[in-house]
């Protein structure tokens, strides 16, 4: 593709397991910087069969677990379709999708999202772009973080760009690099634990509020934090299982209490880690950052004199849809995507696995 407009539908699925968000995106490249526009924008809750089973698919034997890659690139193409003829899109140029993490072992070797790129492409008639993190993990790095690159390139207004997702992370610019790290675990923790209360999650931490920080269980959770090492360019449900889930499953603390104690822990992660930042300008995306009281708890201990920048509902909800669908047109321009300050990798490279392009 030559020219510098693109029409990308980005799909991401994250680690909370919330739904699948779809995201009509469009980009161009005007002297030099890329711009951006969110035009439609939606989540497709996952129903019982999907969550449980895409919760459960690292359990799989390996046959079944290919059955269920192939199913699942087709529900992604046919709701990636559905997206554009309900919403009335129009053309578009290709799809980015970014998958669901059921295996991440970098160390390894190896990290497999489940979504098979020629079932989406066939389901949905369009290019795909898919399989985002397996190059950069083949150079030596953690093929994650990926969305710094974006943040970079459509963001750079902001000294630190922070997502509270089912995991923390963020980025920020320091003597020329991007520098990106996980920090810790936010929705994957605290939707846990609201689902003890049958609700999919804390709105604005309104139970968590009601309880007390316990000292005990805060320092518990500290050893887990540091049982993760110093340096965690990113984190995984696997790390999540084997550090924190027994923690926060232990009743011999009340469910108000383990949420706010939980909620202290995650503040004082990601406020420390903005403070040593240095950044005053801070954007806060992500589904944590709907939950008011996480919010000024991690004020607290970032600073308050900081500018916090709320970002509109829609880029709250869909930045990452947004920035793997630019991971897409990044490959399709043949422009690095990945970045080797983040992931550790030997090189920057040009990540992404492509289908249905013709005669690209």
């Amino acid at each position: 593709m030559a020219n510098k407009s693109y029409r990308v539908i980005g799909i991401m699925s994250g680690t909370s397991l919330d739904g699948v968000d779809l995201a009509a995106c469009s980009f161009s490249k005007v002297r030099g910087t890329w711009k951006y526009t969110i035009e439609k924008a939606t989540t497709i809750p996952y129903n019982k069969y999907w969550k449980s089973a895409v919760s459960s698919a690292h359990l799989l034997s390996g046959e079944a677990l290919i059955s269920l890659n192939i199913a699942y690139g087709k529900y992604l193409g046919q709701q990636a379709r559905k997206f554009i003829d309900n919403q009335k899109i129009g053309s578009v140029d290709f799809v980015a999708s970014h998958g669901h993490t059921i295996f991440h072992q970098p160390f390894l070797g190896y990290t497999f999202q489940l979504g098979d790129g020629a079932a989406i492409h066939s389901a949905s008639g369009l290019p795909v772009v898919y399989d985002f993190r397996n190059l950069d993990v083949q150079f030596g790095g953690q093929g994650a973080p990926l969305v710094p690159v974006g943040d970079r390139l459509l963001f750079h207004e902001y000294g630190v760009c922070v997502n509270l997702g089912g995991i923390a992370n963020l980025s920020f610019e320091k003597g020329g690099k991007r520098l990106a790290w996980d920090i810790c675990f936010v929705n994957m923790a605290l939707n846990m634990l609201a689902g003890e209360a049958g609700k999919a999650f804390d709105r604005n931490g309104k139970l968590a509020s009601g309880g007390q920080v316990k000292m005990d269980l805060l320092k518990s959770l500290n050893q887990a934090g540091r049982s993760l090492g110093k340096d965690r360019p990113s984190l995984a449900r696997e790390h999540f299982e084997k550090a924190f889930e027994g923690i926060l499953k232990n009743k011999s603390w009340s469910l108000k209490d383990r949420l706010r104690t939980m909620t202290e822990f995650i503040a004082r992660e990601v406020g420390i880690t903005i403070r040593k930042t240095g950044a005053d300008k801070i954007l806060i995306t992500g589904g944590g950052a709907h939950n008011t009281f996480l919010v000024d708890c991690i004020r607290r201990h970032a600073g308050e004199e900081k500018k916090y920048v709320k970002a509109d509902p829609i880029l709250i909800n869909y930045k990452e849809a947004l920035i793997f669908a630019f991971l897409g047109v990044l490959n399709i321009s043949g422009e690095n995507n990945a970045l080797r300050s983040v992931t550790g990798a030997q090189q920057d490279t040009c990540t992404g696995a492509c289908v249905g392009f013709g005669g690209q």
